[in-house]
């Protein structure tokens, strides 16, 4: 087929696809929305009733059983009947299901997969994805994109760039596939849907990461996109770093109807995306004005400015977003919400924030105040007794297999969309480093590091603060690569910096540091790439998908910085 005709052909398809198809896609969502919209005036109610439907649904499996779920009248007996626990005390159970045994935990017959965790804190747990399972993680993206869409009618319909992950990582002994979620659905999208995600199905088994940026590259640089969805925005970043580093490959292939054949790229997937690989020699001069322009290829020219980012916000992510219109230029930016293997807890409906409205018609949620998750009778609130500006630990109910879990998320209430939260996402409450009893978090370190880059005016890729052993004075080492920073002023002034608001925000790092039982932070210096290379071992070595994975902004070993010492040589501090 001729390029004008395919042209045509094309354009024919756009305009069905945006004029009427998305009008039939679009009803049955808009009427999702507005009961949700009426559920968040109501959510103690709404809450009541999905948790009762939920012990009702398990009564009678082995779980429910043991657990006297035929006993449960209201909310009181719940919480006497089920403790709150992690993932220990449902794992006997989900291991029987792995085996076969689906009513050891779960009501409904059918397990799809397992979704597994990312593997970020501990070895993977185990997901059930059922019907039901399914039904909320679909209703929760079909509501969050349908509210972009009324507030960017500009990148409605248009084609979306989305990675996921590989959904048969492995089986369990009775044959059901485990891996991300992400990868079951897009293979289950409906032909009319698939048509536009630029990245299909197949791509999700690449396992090399630069080869997936590629080829997703590869397959989305002849669109108009007019979305890109990636959960961590560091798989953004990457990506976009890697179309300008490979410009010329990507050109050679846009040309010539290829795909690069050095890419670590399985047969069976390059051969199901073959018919895709059409030659496209008009975007190609296009691209070429682009770099003949600016020097680069950057989806800030590319893709343009109206093109939506939907990406976490919150946590250690703000330090990447900081790098966003380097790249991006100034695309509008929205929160995908806190979103999980264990299922999605917010819907955010606005840009820019990364709080997003509680999904009180997916879960039952249950919240423990900050300062008593360790207490042994801690306070236990519902979702409607919380109150704005307070930090809590989330517990969702969920309808497949998991009660009060303590997922070990630390949120924030940021306000409320009608009586219903709005929660964002701080940091997971299992980082925490104490050396000298100084109780660092997580959060503690992102929102300090975020302060001191902004008043800097400073960016970075990836860092970590870690504990450093020293005989006289111990401290916490800020590690960076080479080539993040421009010269060892900056270095100082950032160390420097760091230090005085982590003092600021965390009164026993301050009274530490006071007393001089903790020295000041102070810069270790890594060789350039040494960060991805950590990544993808610790990835290797707990498992985890790619997309979901999270680089942690503190690592509280304190074997870490020994470790990473030995495998870089010795770390000239300061030095550039």
């Amino acid at each position: 087929m001729s390029n004008p005709i395919r042209r045509g052909v094309n354009s024919v398809l756009n305009f069905l696809l945006r004029k009427v198809a998305g009008k039939l896609v679009a009803f049955p969502i808009r009427r999702r929305l507005a009961l949700f919209e009426a559920a968040t005036h109501r959510p103690r109610e709404v809450q009541d009733a999905l948790l009762r439907g939920i012990i009702a649904h398990h009564k009678d499996t082995a779980f429910g059983r043991d657990h006297r779920f035929d006993q449960i009248r209201t909310l009181e007996d719940y919480r006497r009947q089920v403790a709150v626990a992690g993932y220990d005390r449902v794992e006997p159970y989900m291991a029987r299901v792995r085996r076969g045994e689906t009513h050891a935990l779960l009501a409904d017959a059918r397990v799809h997969m397992f979704a597994l965790t990312s593997g970020t804190t501990a070895t993977r747990k185990y997901i059930p994805v059922t019907d039901q399972y399914l039904a909320d993680y679909k209703r929760g993206w079909n509501l969050w994109g349908l509210k972009v869409f009324r507030d960017h009618r500009e990148v409605a319909m248009r084609p979306i760039v989305q990675m996921s992950g590989d959904w048969q990582e492995t089986h369990t002994e009775s044959g059901v596939p485990c891996g991300a979620v992400t990868g079951l659905t897009a293979q289950m999208q409906k032909r009319i849907v698939r048509w536009l995600y630029c990245v299909p199905a197949p791509v999700s088994r690449i396992k090399d990461a630069l080869a997936k940026y590629y080829v997703a590259l590869r397959l989305s640089l002849p669109r108009r996109v007019g979305m890109i969805i990636a959960a961590n925005p560091s798989t953004l970043i990457n990506m976009a770093k890697l179309g300008d580093q490979e410009k010329e490959s990507l050109l050679r292939d846009l040309a010539d109807g290829t795909l690069n054949a050095s890419l670590d790229v399985p047969q069976d997937v390059r051969d199901a995306l073959r018919p895709r690989l059409q030659r496209c020699p008009d975007r190609v001069r296009e691209l070429e004005a682009i770099i003949a322009r600016t020097g680069n290829l950057y989806p800030r020219d590319y893709w343009g400015p109206d093109c939506l980012l939907g990406n976490w916000t919150g946590g250690s992510m703000g330090a990447y977003l900081r790098h966003y219109p380097r790249y991006f230029g100034a695309c509008p930016v929205r929160d995908v919400g806190l979103i999980a293997s264990e299922g999605r807890m917010t819907i955010p409906l606005s840009d820019g924030t990364p709080a997003g409205v509680l999904d009180v018609t997916s879960h039952f949620f249950e919240f423990i105040p900050e300062a008593e998750m360790e207490s042994p009778q801690p306070t236990v609130l519902a979702a409607h007794e919380l109150r704005e500006g307070h930090n809590y630990y989330i517990l969702p109910t969920t309808a497949y297999g998991l009660y009060r879990y303590d997922i070990r998320d630390l949120v924030r209430v940021a306000g409320f969309h009608n009586q219903t939260p709005l929660v964002e996402f701080l940091s997971k409450g299992a980082y925490f480093s104490s050396v000298t009893g100084e109780k660092l978090s997580e959060y503690h370190v992102t929102q300090s590091m975020a302060r001191a880059l902004h008043d800097l005016d400073l960016t970075l890729t990836s860092y970590s603060l870690a504990p450093c052993w020293d005989e006289e004075q111990p401290y916490y080492g800020l590690f960076l690569e080479r080539g993040d920073l421009a010269n060892p002023e900056a270095g100082r002034r950032l160390t420097e910096r760091l230090d005085v608001l982590l003092k600021e925000c965390n009164i026993e790092y301050g009274a530490k540091r006071d007393s001089l039982r903790l020295g000041p932070v102070r810069l270790e210096l890594l060789d350039a790439g040494a960060w991805r290379e950590w990544d993808r071992e610790r990835l290797k070595r707990t498992g985890g998908s790619l997309e979901q994975y999270k680089h942690p902004c503190l690592i509280a070993d304190p074997e870490f910085a020994i470790g990473i010492r030995q495998k870089q040589g010795p770390i000239a501090v300061a030095k550039f």
